[in-house]
């Protein structure tokens, strides 16, 4: 960009994330919840090792349903149900190269027709901004079904995860989703290795969310305060965060993250039960039973961006919304954006 009243070149900024308009707009941004658990919950048979990705193929209808279901809770966004869904995964189910990008894209195509169905509504669209859909980018150890997700990875290399990941993001940063959610990321090296690959996708945007062992630590064990702030420089990461952690670890993690970024901060925990990927079954009792007050109390810590992961559903978003509404955290306007 040249400045008009000097011969010096000026640098051009980079371009407004749809995400950062919003934040800008409203302060506090609502993730949707869970998307398998839910499909679960209504009757769908996930013990594969595709999880809701099995769905594309035999059930869109339902994933489309549970989208709507959340933006009628009031959440913001639609995270697709694109976590699973590896082009390695695919290939075991013995669908070729374009069968699997064809499903990669129908995930965004699903969110985005509930998005249009729910904003085609005029009543859904009094104090609401028109919501997001963000695609959803699982891990390495998500594609592995094995669990690894929660535990790190060990003799993988970042070259190898970059590897990995560049085909399937080749898909879904062209697939029409406004943003990418790159989620239950283990480790350092996995988090490098997708931003390091978004500069070959020019004005995308992604939010990236660890997965944490504790109050301190991603799921590898590195310090999440040092993960948070190497990718504090990168332009295309619009939020940082943690996802799929127990609720008791998410207001330390939050006050680690707000000491070492300046982005916003995302978080979106799971129930508190203990996922068995042995036997593919839930342990222990949930701890979201005031998942509301134990969201305000994360964004008074500083997390712009809140919902659910595993184990939560609509209810637990709307209890969300209700609850910023009446502390004033989210200000409903009178008109539509």
């Amino acid at each position: 960009m040249f400045h008009p009243f000097s011969n010096v070149m000026m640098p051009t900024p980079e371009p407004t994330s749809p995400l950062q308009t919003a934040l800008a707009e409203q302060g506090l941004f609502m993730l949707d919840g869970a998307l398998a658990t839910e499909l679960e919950r209504r009757g769908a048979d996930l013990l594969d090792p595709l999880w809701s990705a099995k769905l594309l193929i035999e059930q869109p209808d339902l994933i489309r349903q549970v989208h709507l279901d959340y933006f009628l809770a009031g959440a913001d966004v639609a995270t697709t149900a694109s976590y699973q869904a590896t082009f390695e995964a695919f290939a075991r189910r013995g669908l070729s190269h374009e069968q699997a990008a064809d499903l990669m894209r129908r995930s965004v195509t699903l969110a985005c027709e509930a998005r249009d169905a729910f904003w085609a509504e005029p009543a859904h669209r009094v104090g609401r901004r028109r919501p997001l859909v963000a695609a959803s980018i699982g891990p390495y150890g998500a594609m592995l079904a094995d669990g690894s997700e929660y535990r790190g990875y060990q003799g993988i290399s970042r070259q190898a995860l970059a590897d990995f990941h560049r085909p399937r993001l080749q898909v879904l940063a062209h697939a029409g989703a406004d943003l990418l959610a790159c989620e239950t990321i283990p480790c350092l090296d996995e988090a490098l290795a997708i931003a390091g690959l978004l500069p070959e996708f020019p004005g995308v945007q992604a939010w990236l969310s660890f997965s944490c062992r504790d109050g301190a630590h991603n799921s590898q064990g590195e310090p999440f305060a040092d993960c948070v702030a190497q990718l504090d420089a990168l332009p295309q990461i619009a939020a940082v965060g943690v996802n799929c952690t127990a609720p008791e670890f998410i207001e330390s993690l939050v006050e680690l993250a707000r000491s070492h970024t300046t982005k916003p901060i995302v978080v979106y925990p799971n129930s508190g039960e203990h996922y068995d990927a042995v036997d593919k079954v839930w342990h222990g009792e949930g701890r979201a039973h005031d998942f509301a007050a134990q969201a305000m109390r994360w964004h008074g810590r500083g997390a712009r961006l809140i919902g659910g992961c595993c184990r939560t559903g609509p209810d637990d978003i709307r209890a969300i919304k209700q609850a910023a509404v009446a502390s004033g955290a989210l200000i409903e306007t009178g008109a539509p954006r």
